[in-house]
């Protein structure tokens, strides 16, 4: 696979970048993505949807003494926003030019988790999202208080349930266990501690904030200092300890390049992070730039979003519906807002098993033949003996090759593109498909090469990067 391939599904989410990398150069094109602008204005989808306290407790309120039909009214437009926020989002992903900052909220997303499904207030749900892309590429001690802070955090990890005299654990448990330093690096003394420093913080309406009469004012030992903590504080005395950049350069690692990151290397990138005081973009700068120069394709599985959208671009399918998108992601494992558990997903062979596996397989038979795939569809899809049950709409796909080469050279063309190997049985396979007297400029050749690209999107090595 050639390096600008390789690296346009590493920083995105497909090989649409691959000519910009050759272009620009690594370095320039990772500048243009840090400088990459973003919308700020709240999507119209969430217009009616409640976004201060007052309009959520008169929301609720009403519901109290609605009658059924209005509870139904307002649950339909929840889900109805939830869905359009995912939507949205995963507009963006195939959208940006440059899309490595989405790639980065993505990762942000499965690092410090709060799912719509026990927050209930998808407006808080889009304010997480937005302090995830507004810190993307800034400080991680900065990012982390500002999660911290945030409606959905509260609300995900029980801080609401945390007040004086009768403390909640959770939020101070996951912000050292999850978020920022990791087990065996601090005490349960340091939890006890730290869930009295966030007693009293709860909901607000630009986030939360510490209520006066349930929040506890009394000095507080964390990591050995003494104080009357608060959230911030906490963030400043974790972020002085010596284990604090290694749990987020593994996870960073793991995203982006290795499944199984070597603990020298994370060490390695762990001791720049700290020296350049947590700054995301100089850490993603030397990781990229120096990971760029090595040899190392075929270390790690494609997530299901990179699938996805490496399998429209390469068909030239731009039309299909965001919400298709949606559900195959939920159907593979990822569905956004809606992680299993606060440890997030977990990667790695999670996104291979053997059902996986199949849904991919079927999911490109679909598309490489023209058939569009539709919720009914991917709902049938479930089982080897349960084909697709239902009629199809069909698309127009397309595969980029050259006219002017033979069999050979287009073979070769789409495994530099799209394989990190190629043995001799793959070769034999793959002539077989595109045989010797191949004519690149007949009308249907185009339908021949599909066959060629479905065969190499089933290939093991096709689901490594």
């Amino acid at each position: 696979m050639k390096k600008s391939n390789l690296w346009s599904l590493r920083l995105g989410f497909s090989g649409k970048q691959a000519i910009q990398i050759e272009k620009l150069g690594l370095e320039k094109f990772l500048k243009h993505s840090y400088d990459s602008k973003f919308d700020k204005e709240i999507p119209a989808f969430l217009d009616d949807d409640p976004k201060t306290l007052l309009e959520l407790k008169a929301l609720r309120e009403s519901i109290k003494t609605a009658d059924t039909e209005f509870k139904k009214k307002i649950l339909k437009k929840e889900i109805y926003s939830n869905v359009e926020l995912k939507k949205w989002w995963i507009s963006k992903m195939r959208n940006d030019e440059f899309p490595l900052r989405e790639n980065m909220v993505c990762f942000w997303h499965n690092h410090f988790v709060s799912t719509s499904q026990k927050v209930k207030v998808n407006y808080w749900i889009y304010q997480h999202n937005m302090i995830l892309r507004e810190h993307a590429f800034g400080n991680f001690k900065e990012l982390t208080k500002q999660i911290v802070k945030s409606n959905a955090m509260v609300r995900y990890l029980d801080n609401v349930d945390n007040k004086k005299g009768k403390y909640n654990e959770n939020l101070s448990r996951e912000l050292l266990e999850l978020f920022t330093i990791g087990i065996g690096n601090y005490s349960e003394s340091d939890i006890k501690e730290g869930a009295r420093a966030l007693a009293g913080l709860n909901y607000g309406d630009n986030g939360a904030v510490y209520r006066k009469n349930i929040e506890d004012n009394s000095d507080k030992t964390y990591f050995g200092k003494t104080g009357n903590w608060k959230s911030d504080d906490l963030v400043d005395i974790i972020f002085e300890q010596k284990n604090i950049p290694y749990l987020i350069t593994r996870k960073i690692l793991k995203w982006f390049v290795y499944d199984n990151p070597s603990e020298d290397l994370v060490a390695y990138y762990g001791d720049y992070f700290r020296k350049v005081k947590f700054e995301i973009q100089p850490l993603l700068t030397k990781i990229f730039t120096e990971e760029y120069k090595k040899e190392n394709s075929g270390t790690k599985i494609k997530n299901p979003l990179v699938y996805i959208l490496q399998l429209l671009e390469e068909l030239h399918i731009d039309d299909l519906d965001d919400a298709m998108i949606m559900f195959f992601l939920k159907q593979q494992g990822m569905d956004f807002y809606n992680q299993v558990n606060v440890k997030g997903w977990d990667g790695g062979n999670s996104w291979l098993t053997s059902q996986i596996y199949l849904q991919r397989n079927n999911t490109s038979d679909l598309l490489c033949s023209g058939r569009s795939i539709t919720r009914r569809v991917l709902n049938t899809m479930n089982s080897e003996n349960e084909k697709p049950k239902t009629e199809f709409e069909k698309i127009n796909v397309k595969i980029d090759f050259d006219t002017d080469g033979n069999n050979k050279t287009i073979i070769t063309e789409l495994s530099d593109r799209l394989l990190f190997k190629v043995n001799d049985s793959m070769q034999k396979d793959m002539e077989n498909l595109l045989k010797y007297d191949f004519d690149p400029k007949e009308p249907h050749a185009n339908f021949a090469v599909a066959r060629l690209f479905n065969y190499i999107t089933k290939l093991p090595e096709y689901q490594l990067v």
